[in-house]
């Protein structure tokens, strides 16, 4: 894959994906892990402590349970995804590139199912033989473990696209807007800092 060298913008995006690119990915992991440890607890709750699934709620979900049925609050979560992953992909290139766009395509595939269910829990409409809201692949997979699917499925190929990201080949290092690896090579944050007097 061809790595082709862009020439520098100004404006929000440019700023992002270029001299801003690392904090960003840094803040847009952070809301990820979040959610992602928030579907391993549940998983947790239910598998390991035999709690009922109504009851395993994840961490905030205890404390707000209003948090756990809110389809609102789903669809808004694969709303941020979806953009942060789209915001964010001019500043890959190369392979990193590549699994980056797979992140968001599947993102784009989830962030549909979670529209669907909010549009059932606003309505009347229900797919066929169900009662409640139901997403399409949760006709054959439980919601939990369809959740956990999705998230590991779209959260995978980050981890791939940032790992390939901080180890650029030559032309992917040519090619890069942003800062996250210096040209010399290193990642930023492995650069040795300069002793100051």
């Amino acid at each position: 894959m061809a790595a082709t060298v862009r020439k520098a913008s100004s404006g929000l995006m440019a700023s992002l994906n270029g001299r801003f690119h690392r904090t960003a990915l840094a803040l847009y992991m952070a809301v990820v892990v979040a959610h992602w440890a928030e579907h391993l607890v549940q998983a947790y709750q239910i598998w390991a402590l035999g709690w009922p699934r109504p009851e395993a709620r994840g961490v905030l979900g205890m404390p707000f349970p209003w948090l756990v049925s809110s389809e609102w609050l789903h669809y808004g979560y694969a709303i941020v995804m979806l953009v942060g992953l789209f915001l964010l992909l001019p500043g890959f290139t190369g392979r990193s590139r590549a699994w980056w766009t797979v992140a968001l395509a599947l993102q784009f595939w989830h962030h549909i199912e979670h529209g669907l269910l909010l549009v059932q829990a606003h309505s009347t409409f229900r797919l066929p033989g169900s009662a409640e809201p139901t997403s399409l692949l949760q006709l054959i997979v439980p919601r939990v473990e369809l959740h956990l699917f999705y998230n590991s499925v779209v959260f995978l190929p980050m981890l791939i696209a940032m790992y390939l990201h901080l180890r650029p080949n030559a032309a992917e290092r040519a090619a890069a807007t942003c800062s996250c690896v210096h040209r010399a090579g290193a990642p930023a944050w492995r650069q040795p800092v300069a002793a100051t007097d």
